[in-house]
């Protein structure tokens, strides 16, 4: 959060700026202070306080307090440790996980809930009105994408994923208001994955952009869901953004079966169960 508050920093207002320095000057003490002390601390007015932080996409001053209090109490430091040629297989083990928890930790501190909340609701639509849901991605967005097909289609919604550029785009054709495309991308740079995301766009569908915020796609779509990390996806396969997109994934897969009726959900869940015990050696 302190990394991102930094980056933001030329884009505020000056009075806002004020703000952020007393942030990052001292955090801890930010968290527990009232409102009027950090306007005052901060020689600014108590409603800047508040627009600051919705500057910074959260919903409020309690929102941005809680997420900055996990953020710099956390036991794991949201620093990302390359590894490197000469590593012993400990330090590789050590590394890798520590990467993937504190990607996971710093996406629960920082994560939009309102924009999660709209991809929920648009998805839910969908779902109830029997309209077309569809995954798209490249390379090992790819396999994120199949994933969530697969989870999606286990609730009985009409989804299907493509991972080639021509099929994309020529699928993003044949979408219509009130379907839904899940454009998944680590780089948001993938031209086939843009063409097609104004291709739905056109058309009516509603475009959930799964990539890092400030990429080319990130702009490109109705509702963001930002994926941000530090990894250098240009020097080995980007495993660390793969497991975030999944992760991303799992919470509107379970968010939407939540809220789909459970009368219909749960019984043909259970039949889809039974039926693959006799594809199982006892």
């Amino acid at each position: 959060m302190l990394d991102r508050i930094t980056a933001c920093l030329p884009s505020l207002a000056p009075a806002e700026q004020r703000v952020a320095h007393l942030v990052l000057s001292d955090p801890r003490a930010f968290t527990q202070l009232p409102i009027s002390e950090l306007a005052e601390l901060a020689h600014v007015s108590k409603p800047t306080v508040v627009r600051f932080c919705r500057s910074l996409g959260y919903n409020g001053l309690a929102d941005f307090k809680r997420k900055l209090a996990g953020s710099v109490s956390e036991g794991v430091p949201f620093i990302h440790r390359s590894v490197d040629s000469d590593d012993k297989v400990s330090d590789v083990v050590v590394k890798v996980i520590d990467n993937t928890v504190s990607a996971f930790l710093r996406y629960r501190n920082e994560a939009s809930m309102p924009a999660i909340g709209r991809a929920v609701d648009a998805l839910l639509q969908a779902c109830q009105e029997g309209r077309r849901i569809e995954f798209i991605g490249v390379g090992n967005s790819g396999i994120v994408a199949q994933d969530a097909q697969h989870k999606f289609f286990r609730l009985g919604v009409n989804t299907i994923a493509h991972s080639d550029g021509h099929m994309q785009v020529m699928s993003a054709s044949l979408l219509r208001a009130g379907d839904c495309l899940v454009v998944i991308s680590n780089s948001g740079r993938t031209r086939d994955l843009m063409d097609a995301t104004d291709i739905a766009r056109q058309n009516g569908a509603t475009v959930l952009v799964v990539t890092a915020s400030g990429s080319p796609l990130a702009a490109a779509g109705d509702i963001l869901l930002a994926a941000d990390h530090p990894e250098g996806y240009d020097r080995y396969s980007p495993m660390v953004s793969r497991l975030l997109h999944l992760m991303i994934i799992d919470i509107l897969a379970t968010t939407v079966a939540l809220r789909l009726d459970s009368e219909q959900l749960q019984p043909m869940l259970q039949d889809m169960k039974d039926k693959l015990r006799s594809k199982r050696y006892t």
